[in-house]
């Protein structure tokens, strides 16, 4: 007796094959369409070198023409010195003009880095202006360590004094959110820039969150969560690596591991926020939505069954704690004329 083909494919990254030419074409009707909406007559965008901000202004070249793209550098002076090489590689590349605005004065001037290492002081008095830091999810760098019951159970703090001794230690809560709440100011004010030109060029701004970041939370409010259209948020990381190579970005973008460019030491984003790498955090998030039962993804990615069905339990706990950086501004009455 034959035995019908299972319908639910195996959770391999094959789940993300695209047809490239065709989600080009499909993203680039949207955005045209949105622009004509809007009554806009072009894009901004902060242009970082990641293969986020790289992609989507491929895509707005190829829809719109390289003339109605603007791509913005905005470093400052934790910011990686090949983030700006790699968005002139990209800009370069696509025929588009890349403006250097860099924002440091501005974030120093707001207290960014005064209100940063305050908090940084609190938990190592020696902590100056020549040390290197970063914040890290305690389970960082431990293989196979699970979240515990599905939340991040605490911050650390890693610094690097002058003499390159490596530091770490628990970050208490009022310090980690005084440093977030910081660190925010730089991706508030690129946006701040971002609008100045598109208001003088009466352009839209485009926002680069991928379906993984833009599901889990991993964006500031008003700051790179905030834009007119967001082309890449259905497509997982994955995906957007697999447009990135079918676009004929460099390599040095398509090759790129993700990372925050927010702290003077080298962090990758699973580091600071997402329990797993990208490529099996984009699985596990696929699986999660398609109801595939932990022991299916905990066999895909070689984990315990116990680690799978907590990283569902983290991906659950992220979409409350951050469901406040999706929400609309609270009205008491809603304002039916004027709704979106």
């Amino acid at each position: 007796m034959s035995t019908a083909p299972s319908l639910t494919p195996p959770i391999t990254p094959d789940v993300f094959a695209l047809d490239g030419e065709a989600e080009v074409q499909r993203i680039g009707q949207h955005m045209v369409a949105s622009l004509r909406r809007f009554n806009k007559r072009g894009v901004v965008l902060g242009m970082s070198g990641g293969v986020d901000s790289s992609v989507c202004a491929a895509l707005a070249v190829r829809a719109l023409g390289a003339d109605k793209v603007l791509g913005l550098l905005m470093p400052e002076k934790d910011s990686s010195l090949s983030s700006e090489d790699k968005g002139r590689e990209v800009a370069e590349q696509l025929g588009v003009e890349a403006m250097l605005e860099p924002i440091g004065a501005t974030v120093e001037a707001i207290g960014c880095y005064r209100w940063r290492d305050e908090a940084m002081r609190s938990v190592f008095p020696a902590y100056g202006p020549d040390w290197k830091s970063k914040i890290a999810i305690a389970q960082a760098g431990e293989p196979g360590a699970a979240p515990a019951q599905g939340r991040i159970s605490y911050f650390k703090l890693i610094v690097q004094s002058p003499d390159g001794q490596m530091h770490e230690a628990r970050l208490p809560l009022k310090a980690y959110l005084q440093i977030v709440a910081a660190t925010n100011h730089k991706q508030r004010i690129r946006k701040t820039v971002e609008y100045f030109h598109a208001d003088r060029l009466n352009r839209a701004v485009i926002g680069t969150p991928n379906r993984l970041e833009y599901d889990q939370g991993f964006f500031v409010k008003n700051g790179d969560g905030a834009a007119d259209i967001k082309p890449i948020a259905h497509l997982y990381k994955t995906q957007v690596y697999l447009l990135a190579r079918h676009l004929g970005l460099p390599e040095s973008v398509c090759s790129a591991p993700p990372t925050t460019d927010t702290y003077s030491l080298p962090q990758g984003q699973d580091e600071f926020y997402f329990s797993l790498p990208h490529q099996q955090m984009d699985l596990a998030l696929w699986a999660h939505n398609q109801g595939r039962p932990a022991h299916e993804l905990a066999q895909a990615l070689g984990i315990t069954e116990a680690h799978a069905q907590a990283v569902y339990l983290d991906i659950e706990a992220k979409r409350r704690a951050t469901a406040y950086l999706h929400a609309r501004p609270a009205l008491v009455d809603e304002v039916l004329e004027v709704r979106a």
